[in-house]
């Protein structure tokens, strides 16, 4: 039988020149240049600088971070940046970043952050500046005035003995960090690496959580804006609560939305609202009636002892999708139960019936898709068996995801703007490129051809016009 191919037969080579991989990952770290945080980050770590011909420790961690926001996963592939000197200039060594590492304490983490605070600053100013404003968050086909933070806990897995790695609430053995995003932009405002065993409902471990993301929301959005806190269950902790409430008190718009565990209270509140309330119907994420599911309004039925003054409950109910986790309360009463709080107010038409302001809750889940992510951008594994080097990695990690949402908030639009980490590498920040000298000036020649070539040139045309931060 004679063999016929259908594509064109190639020879292979290694002896190429001027050819660079994973081009669009400089996007990334030029948006560092123009946000300060290189130069924030150089301020904060030149106390680590050994000598003075020697690598920039806050390069370093930039460099961390773009490796991270590029795709990689372990301290080696800082080689892919590396041996590409032409575009990503001269990178630290892995041994090199590993004694970095080692060197960020808690002390310098919390400086780090707050040059992250600073250089996100920058970011929302050249946003505003080129888009007119930032972008808003949306549920059940209305906007959701002002900026809403998710938190949630996540397991993450370790396959070695590390340090403070614990068997897990989920019968595994890893880590379970607490995170806070911003559902706005997509920014990973703060986070917290746990030792497994660490309770999902820690109030102590949520209000430090909240506190660092709501440090890193700039000064003129922090104070005016209205602020939505919004969590699962396990942010149902009358400490928490309080602690929202409490921000109020300097100068901050805060409000919550939580999910609330069904307890026996809870159950009997529903078989009331289920014999004497009006259950109306619950709308979808467009705003339309949702086949099957109702939403009715707790509030006078449920103990509120704890709970600060003007706290709702709402409850939803559904026809069970197949594959459904039922209580027995569930199988019994035939549909899927669901509780809510909120200080929303009744009564203010920005904040709309209970069947939105259920809606707005329920989008919460969207953190669930920021951590999957996430886990792809650098925290769903982690290098060393030393605690505290794990937690530097988290925190370069929340920086690499930074870095994505500012050039896809700063230099894209359509459908790039929107896209997954993963599609964004694969189109954009992976692609090869031909590196030409010419009139002294290096060029960066995409192939023609490429389906997203026009896209990435854009991009980097964008970032040429953006206004450059004082230093």
């Amino acid at each position: 039988m004679q063999a016929t191919g259908t594509r064109p037969k190639i020879v292979v080579s290694a002896d190429g020149r001027g050819v660079v991989g994973h081009a669009g990952a400089r996007l990334l770290a030029d948006v560092a240049e123009v946000t300060g945080l290189t130069a924030r980050f150089g301020e904060v770590l030149a106390v680590l600088r050994q000598r003075r011909g020697g690598h920039d420790p806050g390069r370093i961690a930039v460099d961390l971070a773009v490796m991270l926001a590029d795709g990689g996963e372990a301290i080696a592939d800082l080689a892919v940046l590396r041996d590409q000197a032409q575009v990503f200039g001269p990178v630290a060594s892995g041994p090199t970043a590993w004694r970095l590492l080692s060197k960020l304490d808690s002390r310098v983490l919390g400086e780090l952050a707050l040059a992250r605070a600073q250089a996100r600053e920058i970011a929302w100013a050249q946003r505003i500046e080129t888009h007119g404003g930032l972008p808003q968050t949306t549920a059940g086909g209305s906007t959701v005035p002002g900026l809403v933070l998710d938190m949630d806990a996540t397991i993450v897995l370790c396959h070695s003995d590390k340090e403070s790695a614990t068997p897990t609430w989920k019968s595994t053995f890893g880590y379970h960090p607490l995170l806070c995003f911003l559902d706005n932009t997509r920014e990973a405002l703060a986070g917290m690496l746990r030792e497994g065993r660490a309770g999902s409902n820690t109030t102590a471990d949520h209000i430090t959580v909240l506190d660092e993301a709501i440090a890193q929301i700039p000064d003129v959005y922090r104070h005016g804006t209205p602020v939505l806190i919004r969590s699962d269950s396990a942010g149902c902790t009358h400490g928490l609560l309080a602690h929202i409430r409490s921000l109020r008190e300097h100068g901050l718009d805060t409000r919550f939305s939580v999910g609330v565990a069904i307890t026996e209270p809870i159950r009997q509140a529903i078989l009331t609202a289920k014999q004497h309330s009006q259950w109306v119907p619950a709308v979808d994420t467009s705003g339309e009636p949702r086949d099957g599911a109702q939403v009715c309004e707790l509030t006078g039925l449920v103990p509120d002892d704890g709970y600060p003054a003007g706290t709702r409950f709402i409850v939803r109910r559904e026809r069970p999708h197949p594959g459904a986790q039922l209580s027995l309360f569930d199988t019994i009463e035939g549909m899927r139960h669901q509780v809510m709080a909120t200080d929303t107010p009744s009564g203010d038409p920005t904040n709309g019936p209970i069947q939105y302001l259920e809606a707005r809750h329920r989008a919460h889940a969207r953190v669930e898709d920021r951590i999957r992510t996430g886990k792809d951008t650098g925290f769903g594994r982690f290098p060393s068996r030393a605690f505290a080097i794990n937690q530097a990695w988290l925190q370069l990690a929340l920086t690499g995801i930074d870095l994505l949402v500012w050039t896809q908030m700063l230099l894209l639009d359509g459908e790039l703007a929107a896209a997954e980490p993963k599609k964004l590498r694969y189109r954009l920040l992976h692609v090869a490129a031909r590196l030409t000298r010419t009139a002294r000036r290096t060029h960066l020649r995409i192939a023609e051809t490429w389906p997203w070539a026009t896209d990435l040139a854009a991009a980097f045309a964008r970032l040429a016009a953006l206004s450059q931060p004082i230093t």
